[in-house]
Formats: structure tokens, C-alpha cells, sequence
């Protein structure tokens, strides 16, 4: 119980730092979830600057994979605490407590926890992102589809294969901690977070993203 406590803690933790928010702040002067979609994540940064944009995608992405990395070296023989480490870091970065927990979508995060451990479907889910992105240019959509991509291409290439075990000991009883559970809740919980977008979509009033150049 210990380990998996830990390894929760250092993903949200590390998760919640809410990169958005802090370089608009320090940049721009301004509180970012009071423009465009309120969103702390790189897509509505870079309605504000470009440039700040990308580096939100940087660290959002290198923070989620920091979180994992961390777990890896902690506990080498562990592997499935890491995984609980991702979905972690998505959480906190959806739900930052230093924001009342009022964050952003976590797909920059989860592609950042999940290159380490799925590195073959996360190529594949960010294929599918930049192709959707590229043909309609709603990023909403692009980023929906590719996180129900990625389980799916994760059981296909069984990158969820021998991370599995018995690793944990409460009150005597093992307990199984599997992979899939926390690739599939990933998944759920930023799609979930894209609800707004999946009803405009589906009005026909979601905007198409543009950028610019400031």
C-alpha cells in the first residue's frame, strides 16, 4: 500500500503543476482561465502567444513523464506502480490543488506519462491526433480520438504484456494491479474532460482552432 501511495502522490503532485497558468502569468499578466475556454492547457495558451503554447505542451508533456521516469527508478521491479503514476499525473494536472482544482484536459500530460511505458502506441495515438487535427483542425476531436485510440493500440502491440503482478500486500491478500485498468481510466477521464467540446461537436458550433502570431 505504501509503494502505491507514493507513486500516486509523486504523479499528482508533479501532475499539478500548472505550467499554463504560470507562464501566462509571468509572461502576459494574465490569468489564462479568463480567456478563450478557460483551460489551463497548451491549446488555449497559445490563443494568448504561440510561443507559450508550445512551451506548455513541452513542460506539460515532460512533467507527466517525469512522474513515470521518478516511479521507474524508485521501484525498478514494480512496473504497474508506474502506470499508477500516469494516471496520477493526469489527475493532477485536470485537477491541480494549487488552482482549486480547476485545471486542464491532460493530453499533453498523459502523452508525456505514457511515452515511457507504451512508446509504440502513444507514436500511433499521436499519428491519429496530428492526422484528425490536420483534416478538420478541431483539436478537440483530434484529442479525443486519439485517447480512445490508445488503449485499443496498446492491447494490439501488447505493450500492457508482463507489467502485471501481484505487488501489492494488505491484511495478507495480494492484490492485482493491472495496466489496462489505469490506460483505460486515462482514456475515460480526458475524454470525459472534453464533454463541453463533444456537445459543440455535436451542435456544429465547436470553433476550429486558429492562432495568432503575437
Amino acid at each position: 500500500m505504501k509503494a502505491i501511495l507514493i507513486s500516486a502522490a509523486i504523479g499528482y503532485l508533479l501532475g499539478s503543476i500548472p505550467f499554463g497558468y504560470l507562464l501566462v502569468r509571468a509572461f502576459r499578466g494574465a490569468d489564462v482561465r479568463t480567456t478563450g475556454s478557460g483551460n489551463i492547457g497548451a491549446t488555449n495558451v497559445a490563443r494568448t502567444s504561440p510561443l507559450l503554447g508550445l512551451a506548455t505542451l513541452f513542460l506539460d508533456s515532460i512533467k507527466g513523464l517525469a512522474a513515470v521516469g521518478l516511479v521507474l527508478i524508485l521501484f525498478p521491479h514494480a512496473r504497474p506502480l508506474a502506470f499508477t503514476a500516469a494516471f496520477a499525473a493526469i489527475v493532477g494536472h485536470v485537477f491541480p490543488i494549487w488552482l482549486g482544482f480547476r485545471g486542464g484536459k491532460g493530453v499533453a500530460t498523459g502523452l508525456g506519462a505514457f511515452v515511457l511505458l507504451t512508446p509504440k502506441a502513444i507514436l500511433i495515438a499521436l499519428g491519429v491526433f496530428l492526422a484528425v487535427a490536420a483534416a478538420f483542425r478541431w483539436i478537440a476531436l483530434a484529442s479525443i480520438v486519439a485517447a480512445a485510440s490508445l488503449p485499443v493500440s496498446i492491447l494490439v502491440l501488447g505493450e500492457n504484456r508482463g507489467s502485471g503482478g501481484p505487488i501489492l500486500d494488505i491484511h495478507g491478500n495480494l492484490i492485482m494491479v493491472t495496466p489496462l485498468i489505469w490506460i483505460l481510466a486515462s482514456a475515460v477521464l480526458i475524454i470525459v474532460k472534453h464533454h463541453q467540446n463533444i456537445r459543440r461537436l455535436l451542435n456544429g458550433t465547436e470553433p476550429k482552432f486558429h492562432i495568432k502570431p503575437k
